[in-house]
């Protein structure tokens, strides 16, 4: 009997490695994006608090979570390396303000019975970042992605025809977000995800103690006032920030780009189904439409993201 040659059984354990990071990343992303799909209900059972003091104690609560990740993983060093780039600052305190407008245009929603128009600003907020690549990082778009631009802004006029008004949620969730990643895109690998965090919410955290100040004095804070779970719920709001965050951080150094971009419909999709199936939101015809062309317009965009892939992939195995 004969053993392997050595090259081989090298070959086979990196292959092997290399499959079970593969998995390991699914499963975190899975869960990411579960946990953002689900998140509805969470600030569904923090009622009768406000969505203005969800966000406020959201925002310092995750600051404190942050600050005991960052002791915990020992990244002072880190951070501080951060905190001396007056560039990189600027820009972290530009994308905390756009993911507080998101947390606050959420949470709001959440709490209103408008989930299922969060969960269509997920759905267009792909077509958004592509839409921003033309405009503010003037990039080329092909024809097919064009065409998905095309359909989704149809869905929208059909959605505000039906509606009789804009769905303001859906487009402010949708931009909000499209342009915080394109200030995280600024800034590149330079801040990981606890870090990127971190400054976020501390350049928040003077915001979040006037909007907490502001509620006390018009209408009281609720927090304590009501009962133990719903205190725990308020103090977790920090944990079911930031969890999500470190899954999806650990997904992306596990996962090509492309994958991670599929299973990103994974949290609008759970959304809409709580919004639908358990709150019993309102699904009229035109929103049927409205939401189904947003549909084909990921479809398109999806498929034409597949292809394009494929050939970059075969391009690079071409030799020189």
């Amino acid at each position: 009997m004969t053993n392997a040659p050595p090259t081989k059984a090298v070959s086979a354990a990196t292959a092997g490695a290399s499959r079970s990071e593969h998995s390991r990343g699914l499963l975190f992303g899975f869960l990411a994006y579960g946990l953002w799909g689900l998140l509805p209900l969470y600030f569904v059972l923090l009622t009768p608090t406000g969505a203005f003091e969800v966000v406020g104690w959201r925002v310092l609560f995750s600051l404190v979570v942050c600050v005991v990740l960052i002791t915990a993983t020992r990244k002072w060093g880190v951070l501080r390396a951060v905190l001396g780039q007056r560039r990189v600052m600027l820009t972290m305190g530009l994308a905390g303000l756009l993911i507080f407008v998101n947390w606050q245009t959420y949470v709001f929603a959440a709490m209103t019975g408008h989930v299922v128009e969060a969960a269509l600003g997920y759905f267009i907020n792909p077509i958004v970042t592509v839409l921003l690549g033309v405009l503010v990082l003037r990039e080329r778009l092909r024809r097919i992605q064009w065409i998905a631009i095309a359909i989704s802004l149809v869905a929208v006029i059909v959605l505000t025809v039906g509606y009789g008004t804009l769905p303001w949620i859906s487009l402010v969730l949708a931009f909000s977000f499209g342009f915080y990643g394109l200030m995280k895109k600024r800034v590149g690998s330079r801040v990981d995800a606890v870090t990127g965090l971190t400054i976020e919410t501390a350049w928040l955290a003077p915001v979040a103690i006037i909007q907490l100040v502001v509620v006390g004095s018009m209408s009281g804070l609720t927090i304590g006032t009501v009962s133990t779970a719903h205190t725990l719920g308020l103090l977790g709001a920090g944990l079911v920030t930031a969890v999500p965050l470190l899954l999806f951080a650990a997904a992306a150094r596990r996962l090509p780009l492309t994958v991670l971009g599929l299973i990103q419909f994974a949290a609008p999709v759970l959304q809409f189904l709580v919004g639908v199936v358990i709150l019993k939101e309102p699904m009229p015809v035109e929103r049927w439409i409205g939401f189904s062309l947003v549909w084909v317009a990921l479809i398109v965009l999806t498929i034409d993201m597949i292809a394009s892939g494929r050939v970059a992939r075969r391009a690079s195995l071409e030799p020189v």
